[in-house]
């Protein structure tokens, strides 16, 4: 199995060592305390656009040393947006590794690394909810149109990676257009996925992205 989906609160910032022993962050810790702290706002339902200075304030830090570590807020958001990209993309990777050790002739093993993708998307989202905002795009509205061009382009890339596993079972099965299926298939799948993580970030977190969803992948797959 894959490693699970993990939050970005896991990343070891340094910040458990005791005051006593250090005072300063080491280099680099401090990135990693605001991409905390910014993503912890996040996870609040109500948040309204975040601004600098009440980054600063929930760091008990000046807006100025904010901007010794990232050049805008912008660079803040992206800084998310890479640990959102190098988080599923690495997990996705193993579970194509893995299901592209199995037998290949099997029309369910590529359904099943697609249904896994999903999952595992689901399953990030759930676990960190303030990344779920950035994906949906609910916390770039008035940010830099780059930053929504990203996260366009990342699921455009889980539709890519749902699409190879789908022309692999759609060749298996003897599908005369196999790479029609997969088209469709991958589409369908990359459309139910950002449904959920939307009716995730308007519910207040409330109704979870995994609610009742091996019966969902099944009907899909």
């Amino acid at each position: 199995m894959p490693d699970e989906p993990t939050r970005l609160s896991d990343t070891d910032s340094g910040s458990r060592a005791p005051a006593v022993v250090r005072k300063r962050p080491k280099p680099g810790e401090r990135r990693v305390q605001i991409l905390q702290a910014l993503a912890a706002m996040l996870e609040q339902p109500a948040t309204d656009r975040i601004t600098t200075a009440a980054l600063a304030a929930r760091l008990d830090v000046s807006e100025a040393a904010l901007y010794r570590h990232f050049a805008s807020k912008a660079q803040m958001f992206e800084g998310l947006i890479d640990f959102i990209e190098q988080s599923v993309f690495s997990l996705a990777n193993q579970i194509s590794d893995r299901e592209q050790g199995a037998d290949l002739a099997d029309p369910g093993s590529g359904a099943r690394q697609a249904g896994k993708v999903v999952a595992m998307l689901l399953q990030f989202a759930e676990k960190n909810p303030g990344m779920t905002r950035v994906m949906v795009g609910d916390a770039l509205v008035f940010e830099n149109e780059r930053l929504q061009q990203r996260m366009n382009q990342f699921f455009e890339k889980i539709e890519a990676t749902l699409r190879q596993g789908l022309r692999l079972s759609a060749d298996a099965s003897g599908s005369t257009m196999p790479s029609v299926d997969a088209h469709v298939r991958a589409a369908l799948l990359t459309s139910f996925a950002l449904g959920r993580l939307h009716r995730f970030a308007r519910s207040g977190f409330k109704r979870l992205p995994s609610e009742h969803l091996e019966a969902s992948l099944a009907l899909m797959l």
